[in-house]
């Protein structure tokens, strides 16, 4: 069920001369090998692209939202396929490998919808003349998507420009290519004009610096790591290009004396080991009030360490492998130095098993501030559980990296989610549920977590120009 993986330009699919290999991150045994992108590949796809935004901005916003439903549905009705690919390539359980091609139909769909509402306005003015507000789609996108989600990362990226009447050169993800290969395939089907959507995979660091500075590159859209993230907006602004960047994160939870303590914990590690932790919004730094901390501490080491770790391709597994052999000893490196530092690992703290890029469900219980890992984003299955005095000392503590994607909460009071709301900096709080964003709400980050919106009614803003129109019944 794995699918052939090709380079996918102005409506074909192509091999090339030069290829790498796609490994099964549970067996480490290779599974494909995918073709990489040629500098003649990668002019071929911008010259594509360019006549699918021809093409493609001149048509209806009906239009294009139909054949995103087209696609979308055809996603739905490939759901196992594509599940299946996802496992075997990312690792994670088959569960929700299903329910992440679920989402990535979501967001095509929902800005199918959003493309019929990309509306402007009429400003009052004097007799005899109109200013009008007009929203146009800003030309050739390049598009990058990391490997944590296979198919509803590229998935976000490809809504947005194609809603707004866009063409799009997408590298997706060298080691979890086969979502971002099925996505084309459903809008080929689906009769997408060729040259709108362009698939390109290779050396990440030649696709971009070949494609950035390009003059019909209008708009570069990423989603990884804050520093990749601050290279490509350099490189980009060289050029005067637009930018939106989804960047790393290293999200806090406060857990407030007044909420249910062991229902929360459980929450916590079932939420915190989910994709193995490499969630750009995964639940990193749990910060519980000192009055509950050992109930709540006791309850999420005791869930977190029965967690069903294997294979996602078998029944029950609830969290899968590491996305490649790179994460396991970084991990590794980051848990040792904060037991170095005093912090007790709880539970876990090493890899699993022989075979297979498997990382412990991990716990590290009273951290030191020097720990690098409260720093550090871990990006995998390992959580961070501290007393805290109170919500001012939480909340300096939630806000004591240079990250805001995502924060939560437990708490039922008031007066504290208030202060939730207006002091906590990040770009997606939650509080009473670990849950982050859906496609109807808009999702980004502030400082280092990047800016720009991607869902809601903000999605398409980065993916159009505001265009004002002065215009006189006669010269003046």
């Amino acid at each position: 069920m794995y699918p052939e993986l090709k380079l996918f330009i102005a409506g074909e699919w192509r091999t090339s001369s030069r290829d790498m290999p796609v490994v099964n991150p549970a067996t480490e045994e290779e599974i494909a090998r995918l073709p990489r992108a040629s500098i003649r590949d990668l002019d071929d796809a911008l010259d594509a692209a360019i006549n699918g935004f021809r093409i493609w901005s001149r048509t209806s916003p009906r239009e294009r939202a139909d054949t995103i439903l087209r696609a979308a549905a055809l996603m739905r009705d490939r759901q196992e396929e594509i599940a299946h690919a996802i496992t075997l390539e990312h690792g994670k359980p088959l569960k929700q490998a299903r329910l992440e091609v679920i989402r990535g139909a979501e967001f095509f769909e929902w800005d199918a919808g959003e493309a019929m509402r990309t509306y402007g306005r009429v400003i009052p003015a004097a007799p005899g003349h109109k200013f009008s507000v007009h929203h146009q789609p800003i030309g050739v996108v390049a598009a990058f998507s990391p490997w944590n989600f296979p198919m509803s990362q590229p998935a976000r990226k490809i809504a947005g420009a194609l809603a707004s009447g866009c063409s799009i050169i997408l590298k997706a993800a060298e080691e979890t290519p086969a979502g971002a290969v099925h996505i084309a395939k459903a809008f080929e089907d689906a009769g997408l004009p060729p040259g709108v959507l362009n698939l390109v995979f290779g050396k990440p660091a030649e696709i971009s610096g070949h494609l950035i500075p390009q003059d019909p590159i209008r708009l570069v859209a990423f989603t990884g790591s804050t520093a990749v993230g601050r290279h490509l907006t350099t490189l980009a602004s060289e050029h005067m290009t637009s930018v939106l960047m989804e960047l790393g994160g290293h999200a806090p939870v406060i857990v407030c004396e007044d909420t249910d303590v062991r229902t929360a914990g459980v929450t916590s590690a079932v939420r915190k080991m989910r994709n193995a932790g490499q969630v750009c919004t995964s639940p990193t730094r749990f910060f519980a009030h000192e009055s509950i901390f050992e109930d709540y501490a006791a309850a999420f080491v005791e869930r977190a360490a029965v967690t069903v770790v294997g294979n996602g391709l078998d029944a029950n597994v609830e969290m899968g492998p590491l996305a490649n052999d790179r994460r396991v000893p970084a991990l590794t490196d980051l848990v040792e130095d904060a037991r170095a530092k005093g912090a007790t690992v709880a539970t876990g703290g090493a890899r699993h098993g022989e075979k297979g890029y498997f990382f412990q469900p991990t716990v590290l219980l009273n951290v030191p501030e020097n720990a690098r890992i409260m720093q550090e984003e871990p990006f995998g299955p390992v959580a961070v559980v501290n007393p805290v005095s109170s919500l001012d000392h939480a909340i300096e503590q939630a806000n004591g990296v240079p990250y805001g994607l995502a924060g939560y909460a437990f708490t039922n009071r008031a007066d504290y989610i208030d202060r939730l709301v207006d002091e906590v900096a990040v770009g997606n709080l939650s509080i009473n549920t670990l849950e982050a964003s859906m496609p109807e709400t808009p999702f980004g980050g502030v400082k280092s977590s990047g800016y720009g919106r991607e869902g809601g009614t903000e999605g398409l803003d980065n993916y159009m120009i505001v265009k004002n129109v002065w215009l006189s019944a006669k010269i003046t």
